[in-house]
């Protein structure tokens, strides 16, 4: 029974790492028809509705007040900010290049927790930040298709920051159950950037193309709903800084499927800059104190 559940587990973790890495090239697709707050608008409305009744049907309940303003002040943050960069980077920067990038995420966090005084500084974490850095550097440098936009990696990089600032925000709050964070949360986000959207005089056509559908349905169901639920399945037996190599995997999964669906053009600096930030957040977040 033991070993049933660790293969579980297990098959869980490569299901997140696998799965997570199509968000990114869903973000690509859905890019290329809708404009792009329009288009997370959409995604995470949606998501949210699904996660909203995931609550109704767990019986789970809705927040009230610092609780609620605590996942409100989450959403408008992670999903609303946070993704609103990711989408406008994404719009220029290959999925597995912005993948990468976003994988700095746990190390920011760490780095963040430090300076709000929640965890303790370790000199690892700073070596770590420095060669994830060197990484960014690297890839941003290579002979992609063309010249990798300072706006859209900057946005990339905000979009990274944002989420980690999120993930060290919430915690000042009171808990709550993740599926109730998420769902309160996305439907914030959803306000913001449809209201983002309507203001930058976005257009807010349905798509037409049927891999643009295909591509939202990937990221509200899988992407938002069985990704996210596999990641809890695998926190809840494992822990949350075991569970936190899929942050390292995932962009090895989204290149490979980035290359696959999108022609996207993998170099040596692409593959180099990668490993740098790999190394990077293993040595600021995974590897064990000494």
């Amino acid at each position: 029974m033991e070993v049933d559940r660790d293969r579980a587990v297990l098959a869980a973790f490569v299901g997140v790492s696998v799965l997570g890495g199509g968000n990114a090239v869903g973000i690509r697709f859905s890019n290329r028809e809708l404009d792009p707050l329009w288009g997370a608008g959409v995604r995470f409305a949606l998501a949210g509705l699904l996660l909203l009744a995931a609550v109704a049907v767990l019986g789970l309940g809705l927040p009230r007040g610092r609780a609620l303003a605590g996942a409100a002040v989450f959403g408008a943050l992670n999903f609303g900010l946070g993704f609103a960069l990711a989408y406008y980077a994404l719009v220029r920067l290959h999925a597995g290049f912005g993948q990468i990038i976003l994988a700095i995420v746990p190390l920011l966090t760490l780095l963040l927790a430090v300076a709000w005084r929640q965890e303790r500084f370790r000199a690892a974490s700073a070596l770590g930040a420095l060669l994830a850095l060197a990484g960014v550097a690297v890839m941003s440098r290579g002979p992609l298709r063309e010249t990798v936009p300072a706006a859209s990696l900057l946005a990339a990089l905000g979009s990274a920051l944002c989420v980690a600032q999120a993930t060290v925000l919430v915690r000042r709050f009171p808990p709550l159950h993740p599926v109730v964070i998420n769902a309160v949360g996305m439907t914030v986000g959803a306000a913001i950037l449809i209201a983002g959207a309507l203001t930058a005089g976005e257009s807010l056509a349905l798509p037409e193309r049927g891999e643009t559908w295909a591509a939202i349905a990937y990221l509200v169901v899988v992407g938002s709903g069985v990704v996210f639920v596999l990641f809890l399945f695998v926190i809840g037996r494992w822990g949350a800084s075991r569970a936190a190599y899929t942050f390292v995997l995932i962009p090895v999964s989204t290149v490979a499927l980035s290359a696959w669906l999108d022609a996207e053009p993998v170099g040596l600096p692409l593959v180099f800059g990668g490993i740098l930030v790999v190394v990077g957040v293993y040595l600021g977040v995974l590897r064990p104190a000494v």
